[in-house]
């Protein structure tokens, strides 16, 4: 391939030139095209091979990002809750007497009783106090205590990047799936070339052969 600069997408992805004029791209009309059609081979095993990593990324970030959003639903209920606020409210409670709105608000405070995860298959029940404090798995066996506000924060940050490098990775394979077929292309239109240069020649290598009238 060329040795000039080649172009690439915002993730640096390099972009397949188009081979316009083959026997330009090869050298000359008597050059050898086995080293051409080998580099074109090796930039479509590199193109697909980050297509499956990708692929792969992408499967990984469909999985994460429903538990993300999930988790920060759930401190959001939290945060809500313990601000005095009701996320099943109505028109009706402005109708509500101050006295029940106390009752309300008392009961609004009492635990929750709950279940959470313990494996795929094994949920265990549990009562949640009222807390300003929340416990959020980061990976690696690693477990951290964050502030109401802060565990939202930072759950908000990841679902945002999550799902950034999910349209990134969508937007990667698609250009990946481009410049496969351009090299594709380019494979086809460099052996057909070689294929009419060979017959071009054994034909006028007969025609060279036959004796003059």
């Amino acid at each position: 391939m060329s040795a000039r600069t080649v172009e690439s997408n915002p993730r640096g992805i390099p972009h397949a030139p188009f081979v316009s004029d083959v026997e330009e791209h090869i050298g000359g009309p008597d050059a050898e095209v086995e080293s051409t059609l080998k580099q074109f081979q090796e930039a479509i095993a590199k193109y697909r091979y980050m297509e499956l990593n990708l692929t792969q990324r992408r499967k990984a970030l469909d999985e994460k990002i429903p538990d993300i959003k999930k988790t920060l639903a759930m401190v959001r209920f939290l945060q809500e809750r313990r601000e005095g606020k009701s996320k099943a409210s109505s028109e009706d409670e402005d109708d509500i007497d101050e006295d029940l709105e106390g009752d309300s608000s008392a009961a609004s405070r009492k635990p929750i009783t709950t279940t959470f995860e313990l494996n795929d298959t094994l949920y265990a029940e549990a009562v949640l106090e009222d807390s300003d404090v929340v416990y959020l798995w980061l990976g690696a066996n690693v477990m951290l205590s964050y502030a109401l506000p802060e565990a939202i924060q930072l759950l908000s940050s990841k679902s945002s990047a999550a799902e950034r490098n999910r349209e990134n990775a969508i937007q990667d394979m698609e250009f990946l799936r481009e410049q496969i077929t351009v090299m594709e292309v380019n494979t086809a239109r460099v052996y057909n070339w070689d294929v009419k240069r060979r017959r071009e020649r054994r034909q006028r290598g007969e025609l060279e052969g036959l004796p003059d009238n």
